[in-house]
């Protein structure tokens, strides 16, 4: 890549308690989408970081792979109400750590950590960023924590790429949305869920449906209309509507921003 690149390895859940697992993964989808917002960091998408997810790797050979400067690795243990954060960055060259901390932390303070984290990489490995660019992943307002938890257990869900937790997912996502109005990504990842259970599970096809999601989309763009993923999801929902020259320039556009 042209510029600093990095790859957000899925952060270990050591918890013990295999139901926590969509928590560490969702502080590492969450890491990746904010570093992606920087300008001139080359940020490895999320499907490529998790195909290492439970694996023994050495990290140079991973950024080897994956052909990027430096990886973060860390790991997350949930207890109550507290989070116990780890998280290290390693320069790929010489496989050493460039910086490393940990967090304790109420679980209501989860988002400033990932702040913290992301604004702390973007020093490290590209200085001449300003601060105008790293305060674009400040979260305002806030996520409500409840629809956070929702959010990530329903893409957990999502990403199992089965029939039936395809319709857990879609459960999860609308709770997340109710819980949160103002939550974008539930908006967009409802619909994308609804409309890949009717391609290819058990969700009937439904004009009704389709209109909804589509209209899941459009708020979720009303709510943040510079969210690439949100183009391209809008885009795969315009491809079921067989809207096609929808699809293309939402797509275009989706690649524009990102």
């Amino acid at each position: 890549s042209a510029g600093p690149s990095i790859a957000v390895l899925p952060f270990t859940n050591i918890g013990g308690d295999p139901e926590q697992e969509y928590f560490a993964d969702g502080l590492s989808e969450d890491l990746i989408t904010d570093l992606s917002k920087i300008s001139g960091l080359f940020v490895v998408a999320r499907n490529s970081s998790f195909s290492f997810k439970g694996q023994s790797v050495d990290v140079r050979d991973v950024a080897a792979r994956l052909g990027v400067e430096h990886v973060l690795e860390g790991s997350v243990r949930k207890m109550g109400t507290k989070v116990r954060i780890n998280a290290q960055l390693v320069d790929a060259a010489s496989g050493g750590h460039l910086w490393a901390e940990r967090y304790d932390r109420d679980l209501e303070d989860i988002f400033d950590v990932q702040d913290e984290i992301t604004e702390t990489i973007v020093a490290q490995v590209e200085p001449e960023v300003g601060a105008a660019e790293r305060h674009k992943v400040e979260r305002k307002p806030r996520t409500n924590l409840k629809a956070w938890d929702c959010y990530h257990l329903g893409v957990s869900y999502f990403f199992k790429f089965t029939a039936a937790d395809n319709l857990k997912a879609q459960l999860l996502l609308k709770q997340s949305m109710e819980l949160d109005p103002k939550f974008g990504e539930a908006h967009a990842w409802w619909a994308y869920a609804t409309v890949l259970g009717m391609v290819y599970w058990d969700t009937d096809p439904d004009q009704e449906l389709l209109d909804q999601a589509l209209a899941a989309t459009k708020r979720a763009l009303e709510i943040d209309d510079q969210n690439a993923v949100f183009y391209y999801l809008m885009a795969r929902i315009n491809l079921a509507r067989c809207e096609y020259g929808q699809a293309l320039s939402g797509n275009e556009m989706a690649v524009k921003l990102n």
